[in-house]
């Protein structure tokens, strides 16, 4: 009793008053009733409108008011509809806060929508049952707010098209519930809690407002700010809900049920139901409550399961990825950007760091557009001590100016060879190096391109500069260009792979070809200045002369000319008059850098009668001799040679060194005159290709009809795989190799492309105007269309693979290749027919061991995989017994005899190249373009 009279005593002193059911029933009604007869008339509104649009579409009513009234309708209803038109126009644009009254609206709504909670928190410490008198100051304030708040719902309202949808948007029930018991209070003077709680709603609007006042920008702050106002709005208004029904109890009941719980209890029990961890404490103990806690639960199973998890990771990745590079000084590091991913990423760090993990004192920044999956991030964490990975986009200065890229030896952009559109690719890459340079114009870049065509966009950016080290790799060149040359020598293009591709896995074969193969897979290209004794000398005697003593096989110089403004560059297998200048670099195929260092301790003096590799090491008179070298020390070199030559060939005179290599590269002088004079007439402008004058494509279509069979003999027959939609991959690149004008016009070959004549019509424009290309409109697929290229006497079948199609999985990418190879593996060819001279029985790599005692020999193929893992679908076509059981391409027997080609080695180029340009500094800046095509 003195307890209750203590109470009561306490709510006389507060401006409070007991609610009784009437008048919490007149606050709730006052919503419910507004809310649904609005919507009906509504309705009738609109039923009624489009029932005097079906009237007035009654034939001759509206003539017949047109008439009666003179037009008085219709110019009225013009006036009205414009008027109406420009007053919604200007309240849209009002409440789309495109204007800055617009925005100041958008912003004062939100920050009163969140005063009217935070007055809703502070009235909900009181008793549910009471009613707040006019003399609790926060009423007063409460009314303004809603007062502003029914203008700007009128605002909205007739802004809207469609009314009906207006009236059901989750903004206009907030207002709906909440603004009628505002006046409801003013007329009863009192009031209560009620359905207020619904303000908490506006929270949804918390990223809209930041994004306003500029305060987030970043995609990843938007969608945290856009999860948080979610999971905050759901939890206030939950608890709001469960703070009314559990002090009210159930209506059924009279409030027999009910529970005096605080609002600050009910966010703790919402807060541990979403959390699905009930400790029991506090519970719902009406029907509604713990109804409500049912559906509640399994919500928050979705709510707490996806965005709480996703919050925590959004802020666990801005601090870990979003954090700037530190760039010390004397430590080196590059920068990679571009397509960064796991199969990209590993192949470079497996190439760049390769046997040379205790020489690498550079650091690999990657700067990638998105966060790193769960593998990549364990392959970071493998090679913690060389790399680091910053979230963010070459194309911002901000994220730039993150990863220090004017700091840096070198900038790398990766390129995606698979991706579907090969053009969008590069520009993308190429907007990248932009980018790059008009944020620093002195940073060295390295640029993957796909597509040759492309190349010509990037010496125009201003700051290009090829003298400071930057550089295009490009993939249709380096392997178009690999594949031609392969057409011309089988096998090369397994020479030249294996010499930037090393393999770490140990492998002991038996047989003797297996060992010998392997053990070429150590060489690769050194560089090495060449020692001031061979000053005088021609590039044949200097290279004869380190094959014989020295066991190493040079194979190309850097040579200046004496001309201040003349040539620099790397030349491959140069002619007699090329000489050897002191300090000059040579460029060799050995297996260590120890090797290769002979090359420079050789003494024309100490080492004359030395004739094992391992004693030529560095002598005492090695600074005499590099002081001066006379003449007589050329002529003692000179003979020598020719002493060695006899030893080894039992002549006096020495060895003719074959002249096949000089084939290899478009950079060989050729050294028969008047055969280019002979020819000058049809060459291209440089005198570096075989040109004609552009062909129309129907002369060069090859017809089925009258025909089953053209006369071609050692021709090369090229199957070509896509369709009228196909990006076009560039076959300009594999012809260019084939006319280059170090062969005369009788060594040609005819090129004969097997395929889609829509395909082919798209790629004519750049084959034109080389001669000798024929097209035969077809299939490789079908063994009529090969045989009606004659390809029982061509000298090469290259099959080369389609482009990537749209999401195609990338095991299938080489299907049609795969098909192909298999078709024309299985030609048997009787070699008694007059076979091509280029290919005989013996050929190795050609021949089938079941088959030798038959006559018949198989076409010779060369097959480009895209995808290197899908090799073991042709491996039994490599011909030879005992093949390497090896899913890998490089130890597997068709890579071995020069059947199967893959550009996945220009990863390794790749990681070799900028370990010349960016490790070694200025010594190789300006030769990339040397080294790669």
């Amino acid at each position: 009793m003195f307890q209750t009279k203590l109470r009561n005593e306490t709510w006389e002193d507060l401006p409070k008053m007991s609610c009784t059911t009437e008048i919490q029933a007149a606050f709730i009604l006052s919503s419910f009733v507004t809310f649904f007869s609005g919507l009906i008339i509504l309705l009738i509104f609109r039923l009624i409108w489009r029932s005097v649009k079906k009237w007035q579409t009654i034939k001759g009513t509206g003539i017949i008011l047109e008439l009666f009234t003179s037009g008085t309708i219709a110019r009225s209803r013009v006036r009205s509809l414009h008027f109406q038109g420009q007053f919604r126009d200007r309240i849209e644009m009002l409440l789309s806060a495109q204007t800055f009254v617009g925005q100041v609206l958008v912003i004062l709504v939100f920050v009163l929508s969140i005063g009217s909670l935070i007055i809703y928190f502070i009235n909900s410490a009181d008793p549910v049952g009471s009613c707040s008198s006019y003399e609790d100051k926060t009423i007063p304030i409460d009314l303004v707010f809603n007062a502003f708040f029914s203008f700007y719902f009128g605002l909205r309202f007739m802004a809207a098209d469609d009314k009906i949808k207006f009236w059901l948007e989750m903004n206009s029930i907030v207002d709906i519930f909440t603004i009628p018991p505002t006046f409801i209070s003013y007329y009863l003077k009192s009031n209560w809690l009620g359905l207020r709680f619904l303000r908490a709603l506006r929270l949804l609007e918390l990223p809209q407002i930041l994004q306003i006042l500029r305060a987030i920008k970043t995609s990843n702050s938007v969608k945290f700010s856009k999860l948080l106002s979610i999971i905050l709005s759901t939890w206030f208004t939950a608890a709001g809900f469960i703070h009314l029904v559990e002090n009210s109890g159930d209506p059924w009941l009279k409030g027999r049920n009910s529970q005096n719980i605080s609002y600050f209890e009910s966010i703790y029990l919402v807060m541990a139901t979403t959390s699905t961890v009930g400790f029991g404490d506090v519970v719902a103990k009406t029907s509604l409550g713990r109804t409500f806690i049912m559906f509640f639960t399994l919500g928050s199973l979705i709510l707490f399961a996806n965005y709480i998890p996703e919050m925590v990771e959004l802020f666990a990745n801005k601090r870990k990825y979003t954090s700037s590079y530190e760039a010390l000084k004397g430590k080196k590091f590059i920068v990679v950007c571009g397509n960064i991913t796991v199969d990209s990423v590993t192949a470079f760090l497996r190439n760049f760091l390769r046997d040379k993990s205790g020489e690498i004192n550079t650091e690999i920044v990657f700067l990638g557009e998105t966060p790193p999956s769960l593998e990549l991030e364990t392959i970071f964490k493998c090679y913690l001590a060389y790399t680091t990975f910053i979230s963010g986009s070459s194309m911002k200065w901000e994220d730039l100016r993150r990863v220090a890229v004017e700091s840096a030896e070198a900038c790398l952009i990766i390129a995606n060879p698979l991706c579907s559109d090969s053009h969008a690719e590069d520009i993308s890459n190429i907007m990248r190096v932009l980018s790059i340079k008009n944020y620093d114009s002195t940073t060295r870049i390295i640029i993957q391109i796909l597509q040759s065509h492309n190349k010509v966009y990037l010496p125009k950016i201003p700051s290009w500069n090829w003298d400071t080290g930057d550089n295009i790799i490009c993939f249709a060149e380096l392997k178009l260009g690999f594949i031609a040359q392969g057409c011309l020598v089988p096998g090369l293009c397994t020479f030249l792979t294996s010499l930037f591709v090393e393999q770490n896995k140990k492998v002991m074969p038996k047989q003797t070809w297996k060992k010998h193969f392997l053990n070429s897979m150590k060489n690769k290209i050194l560089t090495q200045h060449l020692s001031d004794d061979f000053a005088g000398m021609s590039f044949p005697e200097v290279a004869r002369l380190c094959f014989l003593k020295m066991h190493l096989l040079l194979i190309a110089i850097e040579y200046k000319s004496l001309f201040t403004d003349g040539f620099c560059g790397l030349i491959l297998n140069p002619p007699p008059q090329v000489r050897i200048r002191k300090n000059t670099l040579g460029f060799f195929i050995a297996e260590t850098p120890k090797d290769v260092r002979r090359a420079l301790f050789y003494c024309s003096v100490c080492h004359d009668d030395v004739f094992i590799p391992e004693l030529i090491t560095n002598c005492g008179c090695k600074s005499r001799s590099r002081q001066h070298i006379t003449v007589p020390s050329v002529k003692r070199m000179k003979k020598c040679l020719k002493g060695i030559s006899s030893r080894i060939s039992g002549q006096d005179s020495p060895p003719r060194v074959s002249a096949s290599t000089s084939s290899i590269s478009n950079f060989t002088t050729r050294t028969l005159q008047h055969d280019i004079e002979q020819d000058s007439d049809q060459l291209d402008s440089s005198g570096m290709f075989h040109w004609c004058k552009p062909t129309s494509l129907d002369k060069v279509t090859l017809k089925r009809t009258g025909k089953s069979k053209y006369k071609f003999r050692n021709h090369i027959v090229a199957c070509v795989f896509g369709d009228a939609h196909s990006a076009p991959m560039g076959l300009r690149n594999f012809v260019m190799p084939l006319r280059a004008s170090n062969y005369t016009r009788k060594e040609l070959k005819d090129i004969v492309f097997v395929g889609s004549l829509d395909y082919l019509q798209r790629e004519w424009r750049f084959l034109r105007n080389f001669p000798q290309i024929y097209i035969l409109p077809g299939c490789a697929l079908y063994s009529g269309d090969l045989h009606a290229a004659n390809i029982e006497q061509c000298s090469m079948c290259v099959v080369l693979s389609p482009p990537p199609k749209p999401s195609s999985n990338q095991t299938l990418v080489d299907t049609e290749a795969i098909m192909a190879t298999l078709t024309i593996g299985s030609l048997q060819i009787d070699s008694s027919s007059d076979p091509s001279p280029a290919v005989s029985e013996e050929t190795p790599g050609y021949t089938n061991g079941h088959n030798e005692k038959s006559n018949c020999r198989k076409v010779p193929i060369l097959t480009e995989l895209k995808n290197p893992s899908n090799i073991h679908f042709i491996e039994q076509l490599g011909g030879l017994e005992g093949s390497l059981q090896e899913t890998n391409l490089h130890l597997s027997t068709a890579f071995s005899t020069g059947t199967v080609f893959s550009g996945s080695f220009l990863d390794s180029l790749l990681a070799t190249l900028m370990w010349k340009l960016a490790i070694k500094g200025s010594q190789f800046q300006g030769r990339s373009s040397g080294l790669c095509w």
